[in-house]
């Protein structure tokens, strides 16, 4: 019985989850695509890229931790049966994203110039400066498809998300070609690294514009109708919203700032350092983006079981995630330490910069597992609306912790970006123990809490 029931939930998690991980490494795509193309140029654009994006991801994260506020609301509304309340969510949460996406912009074009200020290598800066202010530019239409994409992943419609995003990066791919070397029968000038800039631009604008006309118009969707009347707001619902999306935001701005500041300590050790970590973390975000699409499946299907009051399918749902998280990044573990020569080759051919990206790579393949399941349980701890404590929780263990011990290892030990390395390897295992000893302490609260009342079906 037990068996049965692990294969059923396992079949639910791999039909939501397979979809938001191919459309992650969609987006994650994006910048491997521009990194890979812009790195044929040499480690100094690369470097560039890698400067620009510190600055870029983790404004951006933020935003999408604001929006991920309506999946876990919009997934319990739907176990309730409550499409009025679903609307409701979709149409405030679209407000305060939309406003989101301006506010972030005005911070990156405000605060770029911090570059200039952190010791950087000054020809490094002179090229990620007009990069960041090109790629600045698609922070709203990506915070306009986050709204309308969580919304849906609530209502656990995943797959055109997918297809939305492998569409979006075709088209990046193709205009990389035709930005970053130039097209002379098109008149088309060289760009490089700016020229990345305006395909990633373009393209996201019509990931934004495409995501939201599939809402508008797709049969799923014709009872939500109401989500898309911009009056009548309510305060109520607006405060909701931002109490579970703003921890999440300084969340992700945590851990992704760690990453970042991790970038710029790695920064002071030269561009070729710089180079080797932009290859080995873009390789790691890709592991870590897959990943995050079990960490969605967990947010619905937690918060749906939740709207129902099914503890024991909450549970094996999320159980059966950890699993499935476990047994993904073993894959990309070793892929990462067997190819650890190899795949910095497709996007360099710097020997001193692939050397040190594949010592990177296997530190990565070490922290794979953490990676995973701190990754999940975070899902699953949104799934059940808790975001302020495991909020604390990572600033502790990646600014208290982890990026002090890794100055430590760099700079006074004298390892270089290894050091830099094992620091993020400790902040990464520490949240994972954490965050999944906190899921399952408050599932066994809620048992208690609901013992005697009889759930809906799972």
């Amino acid at each position: 019985m037990k068996k049965k029931l692990f294969i059923g939930h396992f079949k639910k998690n791999l039909a939501l989850a397979l979809p938001v991980m191919i459309s992650q490494l969609g987006h994650m795509m994006v910048n491997v695509a521009d990194s890979m193309m812009v790195g044929q140029l040499g480690a100094l654009p690369l470097a560039g890229a890698s400067l620009a994006n510190v600055v870029f991801n983790l404004i951006l994260m933020f935003g999408i931790g604001v929006s991920y506020a309506i999946t876990p609301l919009v997934a319990a509304a739907d176990g309730e049966k409550n499409t009025s309340k679903s609307s409701e969510y979709l149409k405030h949460a679209f407000l305060i994203n939309l406003i989101t996406g301006f506010i972030l912009f005005s911070l990156v074009k405000i605060g770029g110039n911090v570059l200039h200020h952190m010791n950087q290598p000054e020809d490094v800066v002179d090229i990620s400066l007009p990069y960041l202010n090109i790629i600045t530019l698609s922070m709203v239409p990506l915070m306009i498809f986050q709204t309308f994409r969580q919304f849906a992943e609530g209502l656990s419609h995943t797959t055109q998300a997918m297809i939305i995003v492998i569409g979006s990066n075709l088209i990046n791919v193709g205009l990389n070609y035709l930005f970053i070397y130039g097209y002379e029968p098109l008149h088309i000038p060289m760009m490089g690294l700016n020229g990345a800039g305006w395909s990633s631009l373009i393209s996201r604008i019509i990931l934004a514009l495409w995501m939201a006309l599939y809402i508008y118009r797709g049969k799923p969707f014709q009872d939500f109708k109401a989500g898309f009347s911009f009056k009548n707001y309510k305060a109520i619902i607006i405060r909701r919203l931002l109490s579970l999306g703003l921890p999440a935001g300084f969340q992700f701005v945590f851990e992704v700032g760690a990453f970042g500041f991790a970038v710029i300590m790695i920064g002071w050790l030269g561009t070729k350092p710089l180079a080797s970590h932009q290859i080995a973390i873009n390789l790691a975000a890709i592991s870590y983006m897959m990943v995050s699409g079990l960490s969605a499946a967990a947010t619905i299907r937690v918060g749906n079981q939740l709207g129902k009051k099914n503890i024991h399918s909450l549970k094996m749902a999320a159980t059966t995630l950890f699993i499935m998280s476990l047994i993904f990044m073993s894959f990309t573990a070793i892929l990462f330490i067997v190819g650890r020569h190899w795949l910095p080759s497709l996007y360099i051919h710097d020997p001193e910069v692939i050397e040190i990206a594949s010592t990177l790579l296997i530190i990565a393949g070490f922290f794979q597992l953490s990676d995973g399941i701190q990754v999940v349980s975070l899902g699953a701890l949104r799934g059940l609306s808790d975001v302020k404590v495991p909020t604390a929780l990572t600033f502790i263990a990646y600014w208290v912790l982890a990026l002090p011990s890794g100055y430590f290892l760099a700079f006074e030990l004298e390892m270089g970006p290894r050091g830099v390395w094992y620091g993020l390897l400790i902040g990464l295992s520490l949240v994972a123990v954490i965050m999944i000893t906190r899921f399952y302490g408050l599932v066994k609260k809620l048992d208690g809490k609901w013992s005697g009342i009889q759930p809906s079906n799972p």
